[in-house]
This record gives C-alpha cells, sequence and structure tokens, in this order.
C-alpha cells in the first residue's frame, strides 16, 4: 500500500527529502507559499530554482495547497526556514488536527535554528502550535548533510531523536536508504542545539578562512566552537555526549569546512570584506546562521552560558 508523505518546504533541503521519500515509492506531496515555484516545479519535473540538477519522480507533485499537502497524509515533515516554523505550524494545526490517529502520525522536523524573539528551538514551537496529539508524535532529523549530495544519492548519516520510541524507529525506517543512515537518539535539546547553533560557528570559521587565516586557526575554532554549543545544550537538559556525534561534531565539520555550506560562504565573504547585505543578496538560499546569530547570542545571556564565538559573529 502507498503511503503520502507532506514536506513542508520546497528549498533545497525539503526538496531532497522529498525526492528522497518519493523515490522510495511514497506520494510525496511539496508544499510551497509560492505557485510559480510549484507550476515550474511540476512542468519540469525539477526544482531548477533550489536544487537545479536533481530530477523528481512523477510521484512527487508541488502544491501550493497546505489543507491539499497535508490531507491523508502519514508523515508530515516540517522543513521550513526557522523564522516561517511558526506561522506555517500555525496554519498547518487544522489539518494535522484531522490526522489524530491516536497520535500515531508522526511529525518531523528537519530545520535548524531558533527563533528571535521566544529564543525558542523548533520542538518548543512545534509543541506550541500544533494539536496536543501531535506533541508525542514530534521527531527531529539532523546531522551532517546537504542537499545536493543527499539528492546525488551520495552516503549520508543523520539522527533521528524522539521521545517515543515507536515514532522513532519509524521514522528512522522511513528515511533509511541503502545511501542514507539513520541514527536514534532519545536527546532532543542536545540534537536541536548542535543542528542550530553550528551554523553560527559555521559563519565565523567562513570569516576566518577568508580573513586568510590557516587551518590551525579553523581546527581551534570548531573545537571551541563546539564547547559552546555543548554548554548550550546541557544549560537545556541536553548531554555533551550527543555534541560528540552526528548532530554535533559531525554536522559542525561539514558546515565549517564544506564548500557548499551557506553559513560559512557568508562569513567567507564578510571575512573578503563584502557587506553582509551584499552577499545575502547574492546567496539565492537562506543562511539559517545569520538570524540564528541573534538569537543565540540573547539565549546565551538567558542562560548565563560564556559564548565568545557566538558574541562575536553577533557583534560583526
Amino acid at each position: 500500500m502507498t503511503s503520502k508523505v507532506a514536506v513542508l518546504g520546497a528549498g533545497a533541503w525539503g526538496t531532497a527529502l522529498a525526492k528522497l521519500l518519493a523515490d522510495k515509492g511514497d506520494d510525496v506531496s511539496l508544499w510551497s507559499r509560492r505557485r510559480e515555484l510549484c507550476d515550474a516545479v511540476n512542468a519540469s519535473g525539477e526544482n531548477a530554482r533550489y536544487l537545479p540538477g536533481a530530477a523528481l519522480p512523477k510521484n512527487l507533485v508541488c502544491t501550493d495547497d497546505l489543507g491539499a499537502a497535508i490531507g491523508g497524509a502519514d508523515m508530515v515533515v516540517f522543513v521550513v526556514p526557522s523564522h516561517g516554523t511558526r506561522d506555517v505550524a500555525r496554519a498547518a494545526a487544522p489539518y494535522v488536527q484531522k490526522l489524530a490517529h491516536g497520535g500515531s502520525v508522526p511529525i518531523v522536523s528537519a530545520t535548524k535554528g531558533i527563533e528571535n524573539d521566544s529564543l525558542m528551538f523548533m520542538d518548543e514551537v512545534l509543541a506550541e502550535e500544533l494539536p496536543p496529539h501531535a506533541r508525542g508524535a514530534l521527531a527531529f532529523l539532523s546531522g551532517p548533510s546537504f542537499a545536493k549530495e543527499l539528492a546525488g544519492r551520495m552516503p549520508t548519516a543523520v539522527v533521528i531523536a524522539a521521545r517515543d520510541p515507536d515514532i522513532r524507529a519509524h521514522v528512522m525506517k522511513r528515511f533509511h536508504t541503502p545511501y542514507l543512515r539513520t541514527y536514534a537518539s532519545d536527546d532532543i535539546p542536545g540534537v536541536e542545539c548542535g543542528g542550530a547553533l553550528k551554523n553560527v560557528i559555521a559563519i565565523a570559521a567562513g570569516i576566518v578562512d577568508g580573513m586568510g587565516f590557516g587551518h590551525n586557526t579553523r581546527a581551534a575554532l570548531i573545537t571551541r566552537g563546539l564547547a559552546e554549543v555543548a554548554n548550550v545544550a546541557m544549560a537545556r537538559g541536553g548531554s555533551a555526549l550527543t555534541l560528540a556525534g552526528l548532530a554535533g561534531m559531525g554536522d559542525l565539520v561539514l558546515t565549517c569546512t564544506g564548500e557548499l555550506s551557506r553559513n560559512r560562504t557568508v562569513g567567507y565573504e564578510m571575512g573578503k570584506g563584502r557587506k553582509l547585505a551584499d552577499v545575502l543578496a547574492g546567496l539565492g538560499h537562506v543562511a539559517e546562521g545569520v538570524k540564528t546569530a541573534k538569537s543565540a547570542y540573547d539565549l546565551a545571556r538567558k542562560l548565563e552560558v560564556d559564548m565568545p564565538i557566538t558574541r562575536e559573529v553577533h557583534a560583526i
């Protein structure tokens, strides 16, 4: 029996995850706010705007109708940018309510970030906006994963964090492929901290590379950045050991060193002397670390955690 998945967010990462699920045989509704993007994707079988070159299967359909995307789904995946997650979750809530089934429909977040004003991570935002039955079905996908490489079926590993072991096992199975290996965690605070805060450290890594510093500097920055992330995770009730894994060190190394990293690119161009506004105008994609830098700085002050790298990125 064919399953239906709703993937909310048609950026590069959302499209890559939607492609993976469709390639496995699920009927996938990929939701975007922009009708013109949906029309282009459906007509060409490619998201040329965000994931050019990746052929999308026919069982992946893009729609700007949120209700149609979620209706009948047996899994919902949030992949909208962190600053838009609350609005989309609030709009999606009535449709998610109809998917009750005793709370067994997994709600997966693959978004990494912290909301600016509330200083909430995505687990907190979704728990606040979605119906009560959905809160126990939340799972969080994180780890070192560039959309372009996943779409190209390059071997990748991610972590799936959830409190409910049945939901966790189900989501792991749904995303597992010969080229995507899924690992389990019950440490949602740790996984969420690793995914969000590494983007800020990656901007710093890009800056030092752009300024012409060497491998010593980058290694020191990544290592001390990991300490900052782990300290916040522990202050939120997470485990430092989680940050030694895929959602911490793995994602940090990828984002701080990979040329496909948007956050590193932002920092690199600034390190070369370009203005932030000019860099962002030419980027064409969301760099989560730019908005997260303010959230992370404010959160560090609130939790009384010393984060000198984050503090300087925020100042810049």
